[in-house]
């Protein structure tokens, strides 16, 4: 004898109250889609853009539609299995996890005190070939007083299993526990339509349905009661509705859902509570029961049917299918490519750089298209120090007529503030920077007493309350946000991202990229970090290929579905989790000081072991070989909380909520460039981001903004770094060389002698012309060499007055531009701003030889081809 637990789409019909409901197939409201049948439209049909040609032809094999199958799942037994108890065997049960077919946990019945329990319990699952399909085996004691124990969990890769054969499977743990768990597989072809999938290879679009709820109130109740609508694995969740005296139902109706097709969707109804019947003598209340949950999968599409009939009240719902014609009607845009804006810009730019480049490098010849390098500035944080030197620097861009050569400008922290101001001008870099440095200086030297304030501390209160009843989730990030924002300006400031857009129309400025990391609770930024990249474009992962324009970024999204469109965040919210100082954890200082996380790995890490398994099935390069997780112990998570608690971390609402990962992502080429977590084998826990995804500043991992840079498609030739680092000038480059050496990212090998650590040069030069698609790179630090010297270029200091304006302390522990120093003196901003302009200005040779090399480079590799 076995147990079945039937699935939605086997025949199963739903019922409610006074309700007649078919088992109806869905098939009426699918399409076939065909993939070259729909268009997709033109940003600009200015010449030689070659975006219509190339990426069109790339969104339209997005699409595609395939067949379900059906996974059953028999669990037969455990042998030798291990003693959790002290006085007795284990009361064992074994919990089924599949997330990409269902919402809930599937758990077998309890054998008590049984070292080798038989539950042949058998469990069905509809299943999408083309979506990485991991199920967890979780074998558990139950305890009557204390948590269950989770013993261990099996991860089982379904693709590794053949279509219409049954196997039996032996998952074997450690040799000298000798434990064995015996399960039988099948898979194959499930009735009913196939289904339609958007996928860039990586993630996946699934089918969505939208379940549309609306309750009628006819009579006004005496008092407020509530009527609950819990549809598990939906965007929503649960819907509440107040009936009121008034005879006005709260929310107002009629309500939705949104949730995958094929997820075994059950919709829950909860009455509001009624007096007891039985009971005439007392006055408790209790829950109606008469409401059987409620199978989607069998409710006709486009029909209201009725749910609920009452005196006073009723309950209707109607479901339909929320098709889409192709790729580009997601509001998620998938793919790896660059988004149609940023091609266009390109296109602008390149004319205006390749102008500048014949003037700058005195060419008596013009450069085509091909021979135009691709120029980027790659900046550092460092709170108001990096602030103040991004204007030094650019400055000194500028004036060697440099600046129109660049094509992006990256940043993070402090430089993203100096951006922010910059970018307000559309055409700032076109202008004398005088102004701008002024307005800094104004901002950076002011006394910062009332940031505290009564009428300060009311304006942040009320801005956040503001925040709060948009729809974003609030938290301590906002507040620095506004702290920021008193800190650069004299009043409030209503610029957002999307606005600079207008600096970018003609391609008149360089584009600029801002960067941050989501990061997962519970695990240091070393063993999990995903980069974002945010331009006025578009903001988006650069591993899993998923972008939203910035004015939806925060908003609430289902599977590349725009749910709720929430205002647009301002700049300084965004200055807020670019920065956030406030997202510090013990581990990170526990690695600043011993460089390590060997005492992490040890004591506290998941124990992650490869079992063997008979039959050794096939396995393809994209699958997922079978292993055993064992979860750590009570202490190890205590040290774990401890160490890996942040005080604060920003939180957006997360725009890959509901995507699944492709089958075969493991390969995907671009996926691979950025793989670097230690969850990229776990697809489960990987698209387990939930509502909100957790950013924080890039410098907890590295104090880089050049990820965004080293993306293929932006084929950037040069990257002049300019690191305005607290500490080792050197370290940052060294950590980031280190990391893009493991992910294959071609770099140049920055070698510096031990002369060089002591002594610093202004700028380094690094070309590896050698290695394919390896950037050109100028690394300047943060030092004070021959400025102390020379007041400009050639020109010595030659007074006491003199001398004392290149005396400029950006080394020692005393210096005055500490990152967590808010304000400088006048002296010692002008002396900040002049170093860095120096230092630029004196290092000309080098910049002019890099886009030299550039060139050449260009030239030759087209001669080439």
């Amino acid at each position: 004898m076995f147990q079945e637990h039937l699935p939605s789409e086997l025949p199963v019909v739903a019922h409610a109250l006074n309700v007649t409901t078919t088992a109806a197939c869905c098939s009426s409201s699918c399409r076939d889609f065909s993939i070259n049948a729909y268009p997709v439209e033109s940003i600009e049909n200015e010449p030689g853009n070659l975006w219509n040609e190339v990426h069109c032809n790339s969104q339209s094999k997005q699409m595609e539609t395939f067949p379900c199958n059906l996974l059953t799942v028999r669990v037969i037994r455990m042998r030798n299995l291990r003693q959790a108890d002290v006085l007795s065997q284990s009361d064992c049960y074994v919990t089924l996890w599949l997330p990409t077919a269902a919402c809930e946990k599937l758990k077998t019945k309890t054998i008590n005190n049984c070292k080798n329990p038989v539950w042949n319990e058998t469990f069905y699952y509809r299943i999408q070939s083309q979506v990485k399909n991991v199920l967890e085996l979780s074998v558990f004691d139950e305890d009557a007083i204390t948590a269950d124990d989770h013993l261990f969990t099996i991860c089982f890769d379904v693709a590794r299993l053949p279509i219409g054969e049954r196997v039996l499977m032996y998952f074997k743990s450690e040799p000298q526990e000798q434990e064995e768990l015996e399960v039988e597989f099948l898979v194959e072809p499930a009735s009913g339509p196939p289904e339609t999938i958007i996928t860039n290879g990586v993630l996946v679009c699934r089918e969505v349905c939208r379940l549309e709820a609306e309750v009628n109130q006819e009579k006004p109740h005496k008092s407020k009661k509530n009527l609950s609508l819990s549809l598990k694995g939906s965007c929503e969740g649960t819907h509440c509705f107040k009936l009121g005296s008034d005879a006005i139902v709260s929310p107002p109706c009629p309500t939705a859902f949104h949730y995958v097709k094929y997820k075994d969707p059950v919709l829950d109804v909860m009455l509001p509570p009624k007096k007891s019947r039985c009971n005439l003598s007392t006055c408790c209340y209790s829950t109606k029961g008469d409401v059987p949950p409620v199978m989607l999968n069998s409710l006709p599409m486009g029909e209201k049917v009725p749910i609920v009939e009452e005196k006073k009240y009723d309950l209707h719902v109607k479901v339909d299918d929320c098709h889409y014609s192709c790729p580009a009607d997601l509001d998620v845009r998938l793919g790896y490519d660059l988004c149609p804006q940023e091609q266009e810009f390109l296109y602008k730019r390149k004319r205006r750089v390749a102008q500048a480049l014949k003037q700058v490098l005195q060419l008596d010849y013009d450069l085509q298209d091909h021979e135009v390098p691709v120029v980027a500035v790659m900046t550092t944080g460092g709170g108001t120090r990096s602030f103040t030197t991004t204007y030094g620097s650019i400055t000194g861009l500028k004036k060697l007529n440099i600046l129109d050569c660049v094509t992006y400008i990256s940043c993070l922290s402090g430089t993203s503030w100096a951006m922010a101001h910059l970018y307000r001008d559309a055409y700032w870099s076109q202008k004398d920077l005088d102004e701008k440095i002024n307005e800094a200086k104004k901002q950076v030297t002011k006394s910062k007493i009332e940031m505290f304030t009564m009428e300060r501390t009311k304006y942040y209160y009320q801005q956040l309350r503001q925040r709060k009843q948009e729809g974003h989730k609030t938290t301590f990030i906002d507040l620095w946000g506004l702290i920021i924002e008193y800190l650069l300006n004299d009043g409030k400031d209503n610029h957002r991202l999307s606005e600079q857009r207008e600096a970018l129309i003609d391609g008149q400025n360089p584009l600029p990229v801002y960067v941050t990391i989501n990061i997962k609770d519970k695990y240091s930024t070393h063993d999990f970090k995903e980069w974002l990249e945010f331009t006025p474009f578009e903001a988006g992962f650069l591993k899993y290929g998923a972008f939203v324009h910035p004015e939806n970024f925060g908003s609430e999204f289902f599977m590349g579905r725009l749910i709720k469109k929430l205002p647009e965040s301002r700049m300084c919210y965004l200055h807020g989790m670019w920065s956030s100082i406030f997202s510090l954890n013990l581990l990170y200082i526990w690695n600043t000081v011993n460089n390590s996380e060997e005492f992490w790995h040890r004591w506290t890490r998941d124990k992650i072991i490869d079992i063997e398994e008979e039959p050794d099935l096939t396995t393809k390069p994209y699958d997922i070989r079978s292993h055993m997780f064992i979860p750590a112990g009570d202490l190890a998570n205590m040290i774990r909380g401890a160490l890996t608690d942040r005080l604060s971390v920003a939180q957006y609402h997360n725009f890959l909520k509901g995507f699944q990962m492709h089958n075969y992502y493991l390969e995907n080429e671009r996926f691979h460039r950025w793989k670097a977590t230690v969850l990229d084998h776990r697809p489960n826990q990987l698209m387990e981001h939930g509502d909100h995804l957790g950013l924080v500043d890039a410098g907890f991992f590295i104090n880089t903004s050049c990820p965004p840079l080293l993306r293929p498609e932006r084929k950037v030739d040069v990257i002049v770094h300019l690191s305005y680092s607290a500490g080792s000038q050197t370290l940052p480059l060294e950590q980031a060389c280190k990391y893009y050496r493991e992910q294959g990212i071609p770099f140049p090998n920055v070698v510096l002698t031990e002369q060089d650590r002591k002594e610093l040069r202004e700028c380094y030069y690094f070309n590896q012309s050698e290695v394919s698609g390896c950037p050109i790179l100028l690394f300047f630090p943060l030092v004070n060499d021959t400025f102390r010297y020379y007041k400009a270029p050639g020109e010595k200091r030659c007074c006491e007055a003199e001398m004392a304006a290149g005396n400029v302390d950006v080394s020692t522990c005393k210096t005055p531009y500490s990152t967590y120093c808010l304000r400088y003196s006048d002296e010692n901003f002008d002396k900040l701003v002049n170093l860095c302009e120096y230092n630029i200005l004196n290092n000309e040779h080098l910049i002019l030889q890099a886009l030299h090399a550039a060139v050449e480079q260009k030239r030759q590799h087209c001669c080439k081809n």
